[in-house]
C-alpha cells in the first residue's frame, strides 16, 4: 500500500486544487447581464439556433484537414531525428506521404471534394 501513497496523494492534491479553483470562480464571478449574455453577435437576435447543423459537405473537408494535421504531428518529430536515422528515415517519410497522397486521390475521385 505504501507504493500507492505518492498516486494517492497526487490524486488528493489535483482534486483539492480543482475544488479549490471551482470555488474561487464562483465566488469572484459576476452575474452577466442580458446584453452580453449572448455568446456571439455583440447581443443581437442570433438567426439560426446555436445547434443548428452544418451542411455535410464540410464534413469529409473537416476529415481531410484532420488527416493533414495527424500528418504534422508525425513529421516534427521526424524532422528532428532525420540527420540521425539518415536515408531510411526520408524513405519512411516519403512512403508515409504517399500514401496520404494516394488517399487524398482516392477522395478527389470519388468527388469527397466536389463543393457542389
Amino acid at each position: 500500500m505504501s507504493s500507492y501513497l505518492g498516486a494517492l496523494s497526487m490524486l488528493l492534491v489535483a482534486l483539492v486544487g480543482i475544488g479549490g479553483l471551482y470555488l474561487v470562480g464562483r465566488v469572484t464571478a459576476i452575474a452577466p447581464s442580458a446584453l452580453v449574455a449572448r455568446p456571439y453577435l455583440s447581443g443581437h437576435d442570433p438567426h439560426e439556433h446555436a445547434l443548428s447543423r452544418y451542411h455535410a459537405r464540410w464534413y469529409p473537408l473537416t476529415l481531410l484537414f484532420l488527416a493533414f494535421d495527424v500528418e504534422m504531428l508525425f513529421m516534427y518529430p521526424w524532422a528532428v531525428v532525420v540527420a540521425e536515422v539518415g536515408t531510411e528515415a526520408v524513405v519512411e517519410m516519403f512512403l508515409f506521404l504517399g500514401l496520404l497522397m494516394a488517399a487524398v486521390v482516392w477522395a478527389w475521385r470519388e468527388g469527397a471534394l466536389r463543393w457542389v
